[in-house]
């Protein structure tokens, strides 16, 4: 399998630092890309492996809290074992206590991208349950380059968020007739864009979908099979340390650290902080994981370009398999072109 690298340094289960994230794009458009999405607990990450070692090609991960080193056992990555048989990549590539933006992971996915395709003529595998990461690739989104602001976030919030929706109509009426004047995250997100680049959002997003052919994937299961591959999963975790885990990150990081409000390690938080018991707060992430599951399945139903399979199909990997091989021939002519649209 060959070497993947961005900037100086080669990416295997450790990538670079954020400080490897500047880097020129390569020049070679991918020659094929097949995305296996859908929600969480679906078996994503176990189809991608037996489809990785038919095609002998890799996994780049599209999840937004996978990318964060030592937050293993709550965000399911994928165990060290199965990284030895298919390389990673796209996984541990910051520290917890850094931002990795949507812009980030679709610059450092695209160089990777790239040079998969000048090393072997396989195709790519993007997996994953992160609607946007897989967005920002499948249909190219233009991102504006505008890094977070707190301070400007705090001064706008302090405004209200009435006052802030009335602002951004001043200065960009058509991000404004599209945002919600109750979507505080996009309103402040809008604002912090045209005053950081002096430029509307509005201005700056579009899309540019790449040209290379794309086969999209999606697992789905019946909700009561969800539910029980989700229970199943979570009480797995707990079995595999989770509870240690999330305690020796609180000690290291402090208890106010980002991740430390998503799925599960909030729980487990409130656990260790004695609000619940470990009972609870188990019963606690599978009722909220049921309700993310929702939300993914929402998502990624609103493309109509994703082939949908019953994850829990006695034949899964033998149907999709026969679409992957269709796709394949189908798109055997081919070429990759010289230019940065991937």
């Amino acid at each position: 399998m060959p070497d993947l690298w961005l900037g100086d340094r080669q990416l295997g289960d450790r990538a670079s630092k954020s400080r490897d994230r500047e880097v020129s794009l390569a020049v070679v458009r991918p020659r094929h890309l097949i995305v296996i999405c859908g929600a969480t607990a679906t078996g994503k990450s176990g189809l991608a492996m037996q489809l990785a070692q038919r095609l002998s090609t890799v996994i780049f991960s599209a999840d937004s809290r996978q990318v964060y080193r030592e937050f293993d056992i709550g965000t399911a990555k994928p165990s060290l074992a199965d990284r030895q048989q298919v390389p990673h990549y796209l996984i541990d590539i910051c520290d917890p206590t850094e931002l990795l933006t949507l812009a980030d992971y679709q610059q450092q996915a695209q160089i990777l991208l790239s040079q998969l395709s000048a090393a072997t003529a396989t195709p790519a595998l993007l997996v994953g349950g992160t609607g946007l990461y897989i967005k920002s690739i499948v249909r190219g989104l233009q991102i504006p380059r505008v890094a977070p602001q707190p301070e400007l976030r705090s001064q706008l919030t302090e405004l209200g968020q009435a006052f802030c929706h009335r602002l951004l109509q001043s200065v960009d009426p058509i991000a404004a007739e599209k945002i919600h004047p109750n979507d505080q995250v996009r309103t402040l997100r809008a604002l912090e864009v045209f005053y950081v680049s002096g430029q509307p959002i509005s201005q700056q997003q579009g899309e540019q979908p790449p040209a290379y052919p794309i086969l999209q994937i999606g697992l789905e299961a019946e909700p009561e099979k969800l539910l029980q591959r989700i229970e199943q999963r979570t009480t797995q975790m707990i079995a595999d340390g989770f509870v240690a885990e999330v305690e020796t990150l609180c000690h290291k990081y402090g208890t106010d650290l980002p991740l430390f409000s998503t799925l599960g390690y909030q729980e487990i938080k409130q656990y260790l902080a004695g609000e619940f018991s470990l009972g609870e707060a188990t019963e606690n992430i599978v009722l909220h994981t049921r309700q993310f599951a929702k939300q993914q399945r929402t998502w990624f139903h609103a493309d109509p370009t994703i082939d949908w399979f019953d994850a829990d199909a006695p034949d899964l990997v033998d149907r999709v398999w026969q679409q992957i091989q269709q796709f394949l021939s189908a798109n055997a002519d081919f070429r990759p072109a010289q230019g940065l649209n991937c």
